[in-house]
């Protein structure tokens, strides 16, 4: 079959083209649809089998990275955004595209796809924008059909507001436990598993998150967002040092760690369609 993406675009996302390809060269075909395009009724997201919100700075950031697009998709697109994820069919957000869907309320979600907001993505404790390589590692107990079978990876970040917070620590200890929790930044240096509830150093976790949460999913595992860029490391070269060091996923001669990601969604979807 064929699977079918459905990658937003408008309104200051940039990483469209990015994460367009990443899809393409894990097989699926992509389409970048201008988001008025979904809300005028000129296409439809029951057309695609998954949904991409890339990075960026959707609508220049006003008002806080990504409250506006959250907005427009919270309210303007609510009912084909929760017949989708209802449906069974994969989402995810990257940097930008991540703090819409948790400022929309579809991350970290509930069973019912309420879309009522729980958590927040905020300003970095080092004050300024961040942009530099980072190791995730990932909860090998977490649902998440996008990290299936991951351990870590090295993947850049890109945002001045990727802290991820929440009012109360019940939320985290039931997210926790639920395994909505799915990576973390991690000191390279140590060994896995070794993610830690305590506050890892800068530059580590480059925007002192909660938890050192770097990408959380919902309860189905289906919908998924995280700070980092995996789609900007898909190729071994993309890295400084792929010269001196081994692959950290077994990825294919070639391949960037990243890739790993969307070729789960892209299998998983010939799975179960």
């Amino acid at each position: 079959m064929t699977v079918k993406v459905a990658v937003l675009t408008g309104f200051g996302i940039n990483c469209d083209h990015e994460t367009a390809a990443v899809f393409e060269m894990a097989g699926a075909e992509s389409h970048r649809i201008h988001l008025n395009r979904l809300v005028n009724g000129d296409a439809a997201l029951d057309d695609y089998h998954i949904l991409a919100i890339p990075g960026g700075f959707s609508f220049g950031d006003h008002l806080g990275s990504g409250r506006l697009l959250g907005n427009r998709l919270r309210f303007g697109l609510r009912a084909q955004v929760q017949n989708f994820v209802k449906s069974g069919k994969p989402v995810i957000g990257i940097c930008n595209g991540f703090q819409v869907l948790v400022k929309m309320g579809l991350l970290p979600g509930d069973k019912e796809v309420s879309l009522k907001q729980t958590a927040s993505l905020t300003l970095n404790d080092s004050g300024h924008y961040e942009d530099r390589w980072v190791t995730l590692e990932f909860n090998k107990e977490s649902p998440c059909i996008w990290t299936k079978g991951l351990k870590r990876m090295r993947t850049p970040v890109r945002h001045g507001e990727g802290k991820f917070v929440t009012p109360t620590s019940e939320l985290l200890d039931k997210w926790s436990e639920d395994g909505q929790i799915v990576c973390r930044y991690v000191d390279p240096e140590t060994t896995y598993p070794s993610s830690s509830d305590d506050p890892l150093e800068y530059p580590m976790c480059p925007n002192a998150s909660m938890r050192n949460i770097a990408g959380v999913c919902d309860p189905t595992g289906l919908v998924y967002g995280m700070m980092p860029h995996p789609e900007a490391n898909h190729s071994a070269w993309l890295g400084a040092t792929w010269t001196r060091e081994g692959d950290l996923n077994d990825a294919p001669p070639g391949e960037g760690e990243g890739m790993s990601i969307f070729r789960n969604a892209v299998e998983y979807v010939k799975a179960q369609f």
